[in-house]
Formats: structure tokens, C-alpha cells, sequence
């Protein structure tokens, strides 16, 4: 009787998980909605446990920006990112020294602030990840600095556009701002596309310009450390992302595909944000302590501050 019962409750959780899932496949869900959602689902106890949602996001969410290659242009793409790179050079180099100086002025462990660094400054956990075996870190040191970037991300998500529409931002300006102020590629990509499809195209090709800085970071950070250069993580979907813009500018004749593939693929990425709320859970938030998230908050708040002041000024 009892198993009974266990099973038909496991039966509704999955029920109500999956058809909030297709919901968020539908224009009705937008991509801070979807990671509301996905928190509720934590918070009621409807997620269920089986499923490997890290594993799922992280497949699904590469496919995703993949498929965003098709819908952008080869000319936009290289003057966007062409304009945006002293931005992103100047962005990375200063949060990395920035979080040197703030671990050591905190007294914090400096592995936890090094990957906060590195997360603040290329795109979340997707830096942590590469740079996380390159120098040796431990599995505990890189949890608290996951815990901490997916935090500020969910922030982000409803942060950036409110405070976008509130100064009266172009979509231009906004989706550079996306791309250097916010953490994981995730959430630039939901705050921009809630913002417009100017920004959503900006904010994604400068990001993923930013991301291929991974590489250069965590070589660095092995020499620093004294780690394992072998152990880094090369994130390729970028590299596939290129080739699709590549594909969609010298075939044009399947532009209408193109155009399907690219808003299916907006539609996935609202899915993943969903994903990434669901996985996000207290005990995630704990983890990251005080000291993490201080150091979290405050370098990303000089990063976001700083960079707005100059978009504004100059862009």
C-alpha cells in the first residue's frame, strides 16, 4: 500500500516537471519566468531525482547556441565583435587582478577565488569547469564557486533588463552590456533576448567571443598554480557555433530553415534556464558561505558598474 502510494506521488512529480518543461518550449514562458518556475519546482519538491539535470543543461544548452549560429549574420557578427574586443580584453584582464587582490585582502582560500575570478570574467561555469582541473582544485573549492556564480546569475536574469529599460538602453548597448557584465551564457542570453533580438544577437556574439578566452586563462592559471595543463576543458560548441554562421552566410538558400532553427533554439535555451532553476537548491546557496559570495558580489558589481558607466558614455 505504501509503495503504492510512493509511486503514484513519484508519478505526479514527474508530471507536473515535465509539462512545466514543454511549457517553457512555448512563447508564453520567457526566460526569467522559466527559471522561476524551475526554483518553485525545487523549493515544493516536485523535481525529480533521477533525472541529471547538469548533465542535461550542459548538452542542451551547447545545442542550443549552436542552433543561434544559424540566425546571425557573418558581417554583424565580425563588427560586433570587431568593436567589442578591447572591452573584453580590458573586462577579463581587470577581474582576474581584481580577484587576485580581493582573495588576498579577505583572506579567503585562493584556488575558491581564483575560479570566482575566472567565472566573473569569461562566462560562469563554463570557466570554472576548464580552469577548475588546470590548476588542481578541489571538488568542495569548486562547488562554492559554482554555488556563488549561479546565484548572481539568477540575479542577473531579472536584474539586467529592468535596469536596461529603466535607463532607456539601445539594444546595442544593452547586449554588449549582457555580454561583459553577466556570468554564464545562459543567463546573457535569456536577460538579452527578454530585452530584444538586437541584443539577444549582440549579447551572444560577443559572449561567445569572451568565452574563447577560456583557453589563454586557464593555460595561465596552471603555470600560476603549478597544476595540469592537460586537464583543460575546451569548450568546442563554440567553434561549431562559428562554423554555423559560417554555413547559414556561404548556403543562404535555406535561410527559412535557418530562421526555424534559430527561434527553436531561443525556445531551447528558455528550456535550459528552467533546467538551471530547477537545479539550483538552498543548500547550493549555503554552500557558497559568506566570504565567496562577498567576493562574488562585490567583483561583480565593480565589473557591471564600470562597464555600464563606459557603454553609456562612449557607445
Amino acid at each position: 500500500m505504501n509503495e503504492l502510494i510512493f509511486n503514484t506521488r513519484w508519478q505526479k512529480r514527474d508530471l507536473i516537471f515535465f509539462s512545466v518543461a514543454i511549457l517553457c518550449l512555448t512563447p508564453i514562458i520567457s526566460s526569467p519566468i522559466a527559471l522561476l518556475l524551475g526554483l518553485i519546482l525545487v523549493v515544493l519538491g516536485l523535481v525529480p531525482e533521477q533525472i541529471k539535470l547538469n548533465v542535461i543543461t550542459k548538452k542542451l544548452l551547447s545545442y542550443s547556441i549552436i542552433g543561434l549560429g544559424f540566425g546571425i549574420n557573418l558581417d554583424q557578427a565580425i563588427s560586433v565583435s570587431k568593436n567589442g574586443i578591447g572591452l573584453i580584453m580590458t573586462s577579463i584582464c581587470s577581474t582576474l587582478i581584481l580577484g587576485w587582490i580581493l582573495t588576498r585582502f579577505i583572506k579567503m582560500d585562493k584556488k575558491t577565488g581564483h575560479l570566482i575570478a575566472s567565472g566573473t570574467a569569461i562566462c560562469g561555469g563554463s570557466a570554472i569547469a576548464a580552469v577548475a582541473p588546470a590548476i588542481n582544485a578541489e571538488e568542495d573549492q569548486t562547488s562554492l564557486a559554482l554555488a556563488t556564480v549561479f546565484t548572481l546569475n539568477s540575479v542577473a536574469l531579472f536584474l539586467f533588463p529592468f535596469v536596461g529599460h529603466l535607463l532607456e538602453m539601445s539594444q546595442h548597448a544593452f547586449g554588449v552590456w549582457c555580454a561583459i557584465a553577466i556570468h554564464d551564457t545562459s543567463s546573457v542570453v535569456g536577460a538579452s533576448s527578454a530585452y530584444g533580438q538586437e541584443a539577444l544577437i549582440t549579447a551572444t556574439t560577443l559572449k561567445l567571443a569572451r568565452a574563447l578566452w577560456i583557453i589563454p586563462v586557464a593555460f595561465i592559471s596552471a603555470l600560476l598554480f603549478k597544476g595540469d595543463s592537460k586537464k583543460i576543458t575546451i569548450p568546442f560548441f563554440i567553434f561549431f557555433y562559428c562554423f554555423a554562421i559560417l554555413f547559414a552566410h556561404f548556403v543562404p538558400q535555406f535561410s527559412s530553415i535557418y530562421h526555424h532553427i534559430f527561434m527553436a533554439s531561443k525556445q531551447t535555451l528558455v528550456l535550459c534556464l528552467f533546467l538551471i532553476g530547477a537545479g539550483i537548491t538552498l543548500n547550493k546557496i549555503k554552500e557558497a558561505g559568506a566570504k565567496p559570495l562577498i567576493l562574488g558580489i562585490v567583483l561583480w558589481a565593480i565589473i557591471g558598474t564600470s562597464s555600464l558607466v563606459y557603454i553609456q558614455l562612449f557607445m
